[in-house]
C-alpha cells in the first residue's frame, strides 16, 4: 500500500481510481486473488524503447483490442513483479529493464462476462519497461498479435482511453535531448 499512497494521479479521474483501489485492497483480502468475484488486482507492463519512439502493444484475443501486457496477481501481492511475468509470458521479451521506479499509471475497468465467469473489476497497477525494438516479440496464447508500434501511430489501432493515457504519459520516461 506504501507504494500505492506514493502514487501521484495526473488528472481527477485518477485520483478517483486511485481511491477506488486503495478502498478495494483495504477491505478485501482476496483482493490479489482472482477467484474474488467483485475484481481484483492485476498488474501490467507499459514498455518502451528508450528514446520514447516505439510501445509495445498486443491485440488481446479475449478483449479484441489493443493493450499493453499484463494480467492476474494470482495471489501475489508483488503487482511490480506480476507485470514483469505477465510482459515476459505475453511478448517473449528478454531485454525488458525499468523504466520507473514507481507506479506509472492506475486503472480500474469493468471486465465483460466470459462463459461462467461474471463481470468484474480490474484493478489495474501499471509499471513502465524498456525494450529493445530490435528484439522480436513472440504471440502468446494470449493475443492475435503482438508488434512494436510507433509511438505516434498508437492513435491509429484499437485502443481506449486508458492506453491513450499510457501514451501521453510516455514522455516522462524518456530524458530531454
Amino acid at each position: 500500500m506504501d507504494e500505492l499512497d506514493a502514487y501521484v494521479p495526473d488528472a481527477p479521474r485518477e485520483h478517483a481510481m486511485r481511491a477506488q483501489l486503495r478502498a478495494f485492497v483495504a477491505g478485501n483480502a482476496a483482493c490479489f486473488d482472482r477467484t474474488s468475484l467483485a475484481g481484483h488486482v492485476t498488474g501490467s507492463a507499459w514498455i518502451v524503447d528508450r528514446a520514447g519512439q516505439f510501445v509495445l502493444l498486443l491485440h488481446h484475443r479475449k478483449l479484441g483490442r489493443w493493450l499493453q501486457p499484463g494480467g492476474h496477481a494470482d495471489g501475489s501481492p508483488d503487482v511490480r513483479a506480476v507485470a514483469l511475468r505477465e510482459a515476459l509470458e505475453e511478448s517473449g521479451l528478454r531485454s525488458l529493464a525499468p523504466a520507473a521506479h514507481d507506479i506509472f499509471d492506475l486503472d480500474v475497468h469493468a471486465i465483460p462476462a466470459r462463459g461462467s465467469e461474471p463481470a468484474h473489476l480490474h484493478y489495474d497497477v501499471r509499471f513502465a519497461f524498456f525494450g529493445d525494438p530490435s528484439e522480436t516479440p513472440v504471440t502468446s496464447a494470449e493475443s492475435h498479435a503482438v508488434a512494436w508500434v510507433p509511438l505516434a501511430d498508437v492513435e491509429h489501432f484499437d485502443i481506449d482511453d486508458s492506453v491513450r493515457r499510457l501514451v501521453a504519459k510516455t514522455a516522462r520516461l524518456v530524458p530531454a535531448r
